[in-house]
């Protein structure tokens, strides 16, 4: 292992969109394991600060792999298309319409079943760009494609999140 490789390196994976969690999920474990602290208690103080940084390195990665999201935007930066969302918010026009049409129906929702209604369409926006996401990465290798759809996830999760915390004022 190298502390320079990427995610995908460090995990032994191939640099995909699709990943199996299940196997995600034993790699992290078996590589935190290898790098434990406590495993080199007995080499000293410079040893331990060294496994604590693979540790770190390790977590980090395993953060941005295992969240559809950031590893999205991962891969998209790893082949030269930073999605740059704080300076980058150009968005197609039909997606900009839905937003505002979401907003609208946010702040014009009276209960929790149109607030549920909403959360529905947003469930259903992002399981469609999650699938555009991967067909434009593993497929098609168009990340600066990607780019858009990442940023409209990022939308999206956003978005939905108001809808929970409104669900929540509602219900308390």
């Amino acid at each position: 292992m190298n502390l320079q490789d990427n995610d995908f390196e460090l995990f032994g994976l191939v640099a995909r969109y699709a990943q199996d969690r299940a196997a995600l999920d034993a790699r992290w474990k078996d590589l935190q394991r290898q790098v434990h602290p406590d495993k080199f208690a007995d080499q000293g103080a410079a040893a331990q600060r060294v496994a604590m940084q693979w540790s770190v390195r390790i977590n980090e990665a395993y953060q941005r792999l295992k969240d559809p999201l950031k590893r999205a935007a991962y891969l998209c930066e790893l082949n030269a298309a930073p999605v740059n969302a704080e300076n980058n918010t150009a968005m197609p026009a039909p997606f900009l319409m839905q937003q505002m049409q979401w907003r609208e129906d946010l702040d014009d929702a009276q209960g929790a079943e149109e607030l549920e209604q909403i959360r529905l369409q947003c469930l259903s926006a992002k399981r469609e760009t999650l699938q555009n996401i991967e067909q434009l990465l593993d497929d098609a290798h168009d990340y600066a494609g990607a780019v858009a759809q990442v940023r409209a996830l990022m939308f999206i999760e956003r978005f939905m999140a108001d809808v929970d915390a409104r669900l929540d004022e509602i219900e308390t």
